[in-house]
């Protein structure tokens, strides 16, 4: 019989995904996970069976704080263009106002050219995202909001921009440079 937890594991998982977003997945051991998540070594590959295991599952809370809520919320609240739009204002204000980057970008940056089992969770979740954007694209061109254009090359040119716009405020966090891009996206929806 197996003993019960005596963590809480949504707290354990948030100090890990915190550990992964300010020293990135390369930069954070084990040793590392297990101290700010209070785990020795055998609790912690009991519990979560690995360091990418666990990386997926901070990877998945972080977008469900952030990116899959916002996702969901404009797709519900907004008509299909204005949905778009207001993501990428967001996007912009939230890159401006958080100099952490976006944790999906930074392991995409970090990790997909040289960890294929991670690169293939990134893959994963920017798919989400990129869902987003052409299911926006599919109803904005079916209520005549948006150009009848490929819809896959405007999701994946508004998903490049997203994360463009995520890995320009790191270096450059320029408000004037981040808008101007966001119009000229918006103008290929016309």
């Amino acid at each position: 019989m197996s003993r019960p937890r005596s963590y809480d594991e949504d707290a354990v998982i948030e100090a890990a995904m915190h550990q992964f977003w300010r020293h990135g997945y390369a930069g954070t051991s084990v040793r590392d996970l297990g101290q700010v998540m209070g785990l020795g070594q055998a609790s912690f590959y009991n519990a979560f069976g690995g360091k990418r295991s666990l990386f997926a599952r901070c990877l998945d809370r972080y977008l469900d704080q952030g990116m899959r809520e916002r996702l969901r919320r404009l797709a519900a609240t907004q008509p299909p263009r204005q949905a778009i739009a207001g993501l990428l204002e967001e996007i912009v204000a939230r890159s401006l106002r958080d100099r952490m980057g976006c944790l999906l970008v930074n392991s995409a940056l970090e990790l997909a050219p040289h960890d294929r089992g991670v690169a293939a969770v990134v893959a994963a979740r920017l798919a989400e995202l990129e869902d987003f954007f052409r299911g926006r694209v599919l109803a904005g061109q079916a209520d005549g909001s948006i150009a009848a254009r490929d819809p896959d090359d405007l999701a994946r040119m508004l998903m490049t921009l997203l994360l463009g716009l995520r890995v320009l405020a790191r270096g450059r966090p320029d408000r004037a440079t981040m808008q101007g891009a966001v119009r000229q996206a918006l103008a290929l929806l016309d």
